[in-house]
């Protein structure tokens, strides 16, 4: 049975829901929250283009180190030793070295959920334990492995190098950098209405038998009753009739949710509420729902002290895209590539269009 709070927010409230993936991590981090907690989309200066942030798979998690197997003291490598798999070691130094060359993002999302670099270290794990029955095997030797592996050199140095040559300087963006852009991305910092809700649920599911709905409406014209009578107390009648067990102990709060976020059903009822005022019933495919407005607050901007350091971090990463593609283009004008389309046309021949 789907759960009654859920029921109420309905599937616009997935649009909260956030995505983190960190290149070579392989978490997935997913989650899902009234909108008030979401954050607003990723604000853009109007003349740089968003930098695409890279995404790769990792291999399948291995087993944790039992706490046991640990080496504790330093190994050759330098460094704590943080882990062992195939008597190799993983060492402190090691993981630093890897959570330095993700980008700030990433690093971000480590810092804020450090279960993630538990994840990086059992990629290490199943990595070297690849690595080694390759090794053994002389995999590297082969002809095509060793051409990657050579594409994959020049890569990681190209890259390296773009990097380094294309940060933005210290002290980008300027305050007048940052003010400008939070006003002309002003939609993107705005929260929607919101709305603090309770209920009372009277569970019936729908095509069920007469019995079973005479059943239900007879308890919610009881319910409606004692909501109606001088005095009701909204979270006792809740505490005591409703069938929504997740809201039940906190008097039937369900908490905040955006405009957005509210079924059709319940938002016609809800929007035109006073504070503290009860809504007719509303049948949902699930049953009955009562609702009680707690509390409402209106549309805002989000203020730019609270997104200043995001909005940073997103006008260095467009001025380093935009340094990059400038970099890159001059080599090129320096050095005019020659290239024979006809020749590599001839490339193609006999590859099919389509994949068999």
């Amino acid at each position: 049975m789907t759960k009654p709070s859920a029921r109420v927010a309905g599937v616009a409230g997935a649009a909260g829901a956030a995505l983190v993936i960190l290149a070579g991590l392989g978490g997935t981090a997913i989650a899902q929250a009234p909108a008030r907690n979401a954050p607003p989309a990723r604000p853009t200066a109007p003349a740089a283009a968003p930098a695409a942030a890279p995404a790769t798979a990792a291999p399948s998690a291995a087993p944790p180190v039992r706490p046991g197997e640990a080496v504790r003291q330093g190994s050759d490598k330098g460094g704590e030793v943080i882990a062992r798999v195939a008597g190799r070691d993983v060492t402190a130094d090691e993981i630093r070295a890897v959570v330095e060359s993700l980008d700030a993002r990433q690093q971000a999302a480590l810092a804020r959920d450090p279960g993630l670099l538990s994840q990086t270290v059992r990629s290490m794990l199943a990595n070297r334990l690849v690595l080694k029955e390759a090794l053994d095997k002389k995999w590297e030797q082969q002809p095509a492995v060793a051409a990657r592996v050579e594409r994959a050199r020049e890569n990681a140095i190209v890259e390296s190098y773009l990097q380094s040559v294309t940060v933005p300087p210290v002290d980008f963006p300027s305050e007048a950098d940052i003010k400008a852009a939070y006003e002309a991305n002003a939609s993107a910092f705005l929260l929607p209405r919101r709305f603090q809700l309770a209920q009372v649920f009277v569970a019936v599911e729908k095509g069920a038998d007469q019995a079973t709905e005479d059943k239900a409406r007879k308890k919610l014209d009881d319910v409606m009753k004692k909501l109606k009578a001088p005095g009701a107390d909204f979270a006792a009648v809740a505490k005591a009739e409703s069938d929504d067990k997740e809201s039940l102990d906190k008097g039937g709060e369900i908490g905040w949710l955006a405009e957005a976020q509210l079924r059709p059903e319940i938002r016609g009822q809800v929007v035109g509420l006073a504070k503290g005022a009860i809504s007719e019933p509303v049948r949902l495919d699930d049953g009955w729902h009562v609702l009680r407005l707690i509390d409402t607050r209106p549309s805002e901007s989000r203020p730019l002290a609270e997104v200043r350091d995001a909005l940073v971090q997103r006008l260095r990463e467009e001025r380093a895209e935009a340094n990059r593609r400038a970099f890159v283009t001059e080599l090129l004008r320096k050095s005019p590539p020659a290239i024979n389309e006809l020749a590599l046309s001839k490339l193609l021949d006999g590859i099919p269009a389509e994949p068999r």
